[in-house]
């Protein structure tokens, strides 16, 4: 570093000799002024680059900025879904519960309408028996019980005149409705 500060003030002095010819006094004197603060104007320089070098070799050492991961949209997003399906599995087993009672309820409904018929009129007592007794039919035993007591209402059904209901398809729809009653 003192080799090119020694070689600048060299070369500026060089350069004003030879520009002044070896003049006078007062030429000598500001070219004395001149090297003097061309040697001050390098070391500032010289000072400013040492700095800003400084500077640089600090900027250096820090670190870039890091991209941290951002998974909140996707997490976000996974909780909106998470939280539907919950929902509709929720909704779906009210919904599955209630059409259960509902099932219940009729059987109980179409029980109750069995139970409620009056034999006066035997040809529309027939028809209603069958109707509600056909819808009461689900499992085996009432399936069969069905078969034997539409048989027997079937002479009631298709007539212009029927005779009153006999004792024993009054009992075998008894024992419909009784079979009907305890399954439910």
């Amino acid at each position: 570093m003192r080799n090119e500060k020694a070689g600048m003030r060299n070369a500026g002095k060089f350069f004003f000799e030879k520009l002044l010819l070896n003049g006078s006094a007062a030429l000598q004197h500001n070219l004395k002024f001149f090297t003097f603060h061309f040697s001050l104007f390098i070391i500032w320089m010289t000072a400013t680059q040492a700095e800003e070098q400084n500077l640089t070799v600090q900027i250096r050492d820090i670190k870039p900025l890091l991209e941290i991961p951002d998974n909140s949209y996707y997490i976000y997003w996974s909780l909106i879904s998470l939280g539907s399906l919950l929902l509709l599995g929720i909704l779906f087993f009210l919904l599955k519960k209630i059409w259960e009672q509902r099932k219940i309820n009729l059987a109980k409904i179409y029980l109750a309408k069995l139970k409620a018929i009056e034999w006066k009129d035997a040809k529309k007592s027939a028809y209603e028996a069958t109707h509600y007794a056909r819808l009461l039919a689900t499992d085996t035993r009432k399936k069969e019980l069905f078969s034997q007591l539409e048989t027997m209402l079937e002479k009631y059904k298709y007539k212009k005149e029927v005779d009153a209901l006999d004792d024993e398809t009054r009992n075998q729809f008894n024992l419909f409705v009784q079979v009907a009653d305890e399954s439910i």
